[in-house]
């Protein structure tokens, strides 16, 4: 496989993509040119993993450290929660001070003991909703 790139500030950005066949690597290139999507850095041990949005489950916050968790990853990152939510679009909801979700992720919503509502995602991932953010949660769920 050969890679290319022409910088010219004269021409609109296009990319072109010549294959034998439609592969995976290829349906997300093309998520990311179509979407525009942003890339965030994962850490993953010693290794940089380069994530989009749609993979990510869930950010959350665990001993004062960023979390991304996909289906089957936990990568940390470098940034701050309130600069993730200034990226994010209106798939995602913030259930907690330190956990935004992604909305179609979520598996379901259960009631614990003294009335807490508790969310688990589609990875098996679980957190509580705080009381603050119910009532959001249900309007966007429209519940």
């Amino acid at each position: 496989m050969e890679f290319r790139l022409i910088i010219d500030k004269d021409r609109e950005e296009e990319v072109i993509v010549y294959a034998h066949k439609n592969t995976d690597k290829i349906e997300k290139i093309k998520a990311i040119v179509c979407e525009k999507a942003e890339l965030l850095k994962g850490y993953l041990e010693n290794d940089i993993v380069l994530l989009t949005f749609d993979e990510i489950y869930c950010f959350a916050i665990e001993r004062g450290r960023l979390y991304a968790l996909t289906k089957d990853k936990r990568l940390l990152l470098k940034e701050r929660l309130y600069q993730i939510e200034e990226r994010i679009d209106g798939d995602f909801i913030k259930i907690n001070q330190s956990c935004v979700v992604k909305i179609d992720k979520i598996e379901r919503f259960s009631a614990s003991f003294g009335g807490a509502l508790k969310v688990k995602l589609k990875n098996g991932y679980t957190d509580y909703v705080s009381r603050r953010q119910i009532k959001t949660i249900k309007e966007r769920m429209g519940i």
